[in-house]
């Protein structure tokens, strides 16, 4: 059975790009635009990890971190972060967070940091 990633992130056009990225490698796509769909979508159905922007509407990254915890079964799920800024590594790590990638990142490199914690 195909692992399934949750895309949280408001940059439509990334998301895509990436969603067919992940498709073609096997994976099952499951989508966010905001950190309130993205609860709702962990609460429906747990994914096996999700790639998550900080910068968002209605629910921001780090909130939907600390709301995720709340979740039954929610925080052993591995977390990457899409950012923009690359001085937070300290901060992400506090959190929880596996791994994160800097925007612009490549989709290859994307595919690589899941296949490390899926």
């Amino acid at each position: 059975m195909p692992k399934t990633v949750l895309i949280v992130d408001d940059d439509r056009t990334l998301v895509h790009v990436i969603q067919s990225f992940l498709e073609e490698a096997g994976y099952r796509v499951a989508l966010a635009y905001d950190g309130a769909e993205a609860l709702a979508k962990v609460q429906a159905a747990r994914p096996d990890l999700i790639l998550l922007d900080i910068q968002m509407p209605r629910v921001h990254g780090y909130s939907f971190l600390f709301e995720i915890r709340k979740i039954e079964g929610g925080a052993a799920i591995p977390v990457i972060i899409l950012t923009s800024s690359g001085n937070m590594a300290d901060i992400f790590m506090a959190e929880g967070v596996k791994e994160y990638l800097v925007k612009p990142c490549s989709p290859h490199e994307v595919l690589e940091k899941i296949k490390k914690h899926v």
